[in-house]
């Protein structure tokens, strides 16, 4: 990688940490006239913006503001992108439809974006809901769309119990395994994925996508 390349996304990444939307536009555009592929921009350059930020909040070192400034401007440079990431993904089949939602009582976005643009970019139909929606919502529209997956994020250790309750209400209904349930979110264990009886996890946006693939059988393309 030559330095001026390292620089740019060195840029990118302190955009997202600062919270510069403005600035976090301009250098994606500047990657859409180097003709630099939007997943590496988006990998190399502002998701290590947005993990940094996720680190620092998860060890008390930065506040909501902040991460919500930086999801902003994440979302910012993304919105930017997804056009040139549809032209790459137009070309691949149709993976298979995924509901994303943040669980209810839980407002964080930024990695659950992420991961619903990595997925688009991918080859996945994605309806994300947003946040802060109950169980009902996420099955609700799953039905509607006859997802393949759910995949859900908490950040907070208190609302990661609703992941439990949306996997519980669809073996309730019977829905499992034909719907696959995904979750993530910075208090997300292994052990808890296994108790909860979760289909998969992912630690970032680029392992949510290979979890994906794997859940609905296409793990080799």
């Amino acid at each position: 990688m030559t330095e001026d390349l390292e620089a740019l996304y060195k840029e990118m990444a302190q955009s997202i940490i600062d919270g510069e939307s403005e600035i976090a536009i301009e250098l994606a555009k500047k990657s859409i006239e180097l003709n630099m592929h939007p997943l590496e921009t988006i990998t190399k350059g502002f998701v290590i913006g947005v993990n940094y930020i996720g680190d620092q909040f998860g060890a008390g070192e930065a506040f909501l503001p902040e991460l919500v400034m930086a999801g902003e401007a994440m979302k910012a440079a993304v919105a930017v992108l997804e056009p040139e990431l549809l032209k790459l993904g137009e070309a691949r089949e149709m993976m298979g439809k995924v509901v994303l939602a943040t669980v209810e009582g839980d407002i964080h976005e930024i990695g659950k974006t992420l991961v619903g643009t990595m997925l688009s970019a991918s080859g996945f139909e994605v309806v994300d809901l947003g946040v802060d929606q109950p169980a009902a919502n996420i099955i609700g529209k799953a039905l509607e769309i006859n997802a393949d997956i759910i995949g859900m994020s908490a950040l907070l250790t208190t609302t990661m119990v609703r992941q439990r309750e949306v996997i519980e209400e669809l073996d309730k209904e019977g829905l499992r395994p034909r719907i696959k349930v995904m979750v993530g979110g910075a208090p997300i264990t292994r052990d808890w994925v296994t108790k909860i009886k979760a289909d998969g996890y992912s630690e970032d946006a680029i392992g949510a996508v290979k979890i994906a693939k794997e859940l609905v059988g296409k793990a080799d393309q």
